[in-house]
């Protein structure tokens, strides 16, 4: 990796076609939901629900990627390419197995789960509806997740943003078209969101696929020159992935619960905490990049035998992510009630949203510097030091939400409160851990 990749300038150009990718996707996340909400509260809070508990499985999938990424970021370091070729095949064939249990999962126990916390008959007709279609993209889904640990760990982030623009234009396109009918589709509603997000990620493999084959990337890397599976690169893969898996499946799990929280206040604080999560995911994206951008950059660096460097970069990623984030959040400030009328037109739910997104305002500034952090410290492969700071902070943040909604009564913007009591605590003790240095040792 290139000297200048370590400067202001450098980290940015690797960040910002993460960035591009991220708002691609988060504006369909956004319009997917500002359709569904022309449905209603009942859709939308559905949809949060059961969108969530989908993507705690997915999570499992992304966590896996993350090592992935971290593996092949180090050996793209260390300029052993061939071995990057035998970690991608192998990573292939893990996250298909791993798509095929969640299938099982979904289709078996979501139901009985989803029936045993929400109270609302209504909400959980229309979560299983949406999970019955959903969970047969969960194959396109780790698939693509496979791709972006490649090219993301050999530093080509261009070719992700491309994906998942492509990815972002089907989804919109299909949306449209299922959720209300048009373009001679069928009226599908709630389901037509989730067959539509199925359609848009069995795109985004295929341009991977030809991408790929017109880049000639698997004559570079040795993509399918190596069909034989080790049980060596098998086991260093979980052994690095399975903590960031189980961290990502308990931090989405975390904000699925906080959700079965809410929904014990009412549909209308559910639908609106929704909005506010859109918003809230939205607003996230530049860290989100960045956050990627680092543990790779971490990975690599140390690959290149530069572990002195790790620190230096890490406090330049924080100072530009801090920067994007204080001038992003000017828009919601500005335009809240502007923004949450995108979403929906009924005045009550708008009025118990508004709160929230000051709310999630003050929460992206402390996320900005710890999500860094957090990051930086799984790409120097202490993943299961990461995976003990998340059930720790995890734990926390659930049990203050609980005590504020429930057994306090606490109104839903005082309940949000505890995402930045969870953010402190993370990039704390990420901090902590990331200036004592005894990864610098660490073998991958």
């Amino acid at each position: 990796m290139e000297a200048d990749k370590k400067t202001y300038s450098g980290i940015w150009r690797i960040a910002y076609p993460i960035i591009i990718g991220l708002v691609a996707q988060n504006i369909m996340l956004v319009i997917d939901t500002a359709f569904l909400g022309q449905l209603g509260a009942i859709t939308l809070g559905a949809a949060a629900i059961g969108g969530l508990f989908f993507l705690c499985l997915v999570m499992l999938g992304t966590g896996f990627s993350v090592g992935v990424q971290i593996v092949i970021g180090r050996r793209n370091g260390e300029n052993d390419f061939k071995q990057i070729g035998r970690v991608f095949f192998h990573a292939l064939i893990i996250m298909l197995i791993i798509a095929f249990i969640c299938f099982l999962l979904v289709k078996y126990m979501a139901s009985g789960l989803l029936s045993s916390f929400i109270d609302s008959q209504a909400v959980l007709l229309e979560s299983i509806r949406f999970l019955d279609i959903r969970k047969y993209g969960l194959f396109f889904s780790f698939l693509v997740l496979s791709f972006n640990a490649l090219y993301i760990g050999t530093v080509k982030t261009t070719v992700v943003s491309l994906s998942t623009i492509v990815m972002a234009a089907v989804n919109i396109i299909m949306d449209y078209g299922l959720i209300f009918g048009n373009f001679g589709l069928p009226q599908m509603g709630i389901e037509g969101a989730a067959l539509a997000t199925n359609i848009a990620e069995a795109a985004a493999f295929i341009f991977y696929i030809s991408y790929s084959a017109y880049q000639k990337t698997h004559k570079r890397y040795h993509l399918l020159s190596n069909k034989k599976m080790s049980k060596a690169i098998s086991n260093k893969l979980l052994r690095i992935s399975l903590p960031v898996m189980f961290q990502y499946f308990f931090s989405f799990s975390a904000w699925f619960v906080f959700f079965l929280i809410i929904e014990k206040k009412g549909e209308i604080p559910l639908a609106a905490s929704n909005i506010a999560r859109s918003i809230y995911m939205l607003l996230m994206i530049p860290v989100w990049g960045l956050s990627v951008s680092v543990n790779t950059l971490v990975s690599n660096t140390i690959g290149e035998g530069k572990a002195d460097m790790v620190i230096p970069l890490v406090k330049k990623v924080v100072v530009i992510a801090l920067l994007c984030s204080i001038a992003i959040i000017i828009i919601p400030i500005i335009g809240t009630e502007t923004i949450v009328s995108l979403y929906t037109n009924e005045k009550e739910v708008i009025n118990e949203t508004i709160p929230l997104i000051y709310v999630v305002c003050g929460a992206l500034l402390v996320f900005s510097a710890a999500m860094i952090f957090f990051s930086a410290l799984s790409g120097t492969g202490k993943t299961m030091t990461a995976l003990r700071i998340e059930i720790v902070c995890i734990f926390l943040y659930l049990i203050t939400a609980y005590l504020i909604a429930v057994v306090f009564n606490g109104s839903t913007p005082v309940t949000w409160l505890s995402e930045i009591i969870y953010f402190m605590l993370i990039g704390l003790f990420s901090a902590i851990f990331l200036y004592r240095g005894k990864w610098k040792q660490l073998e991958i």
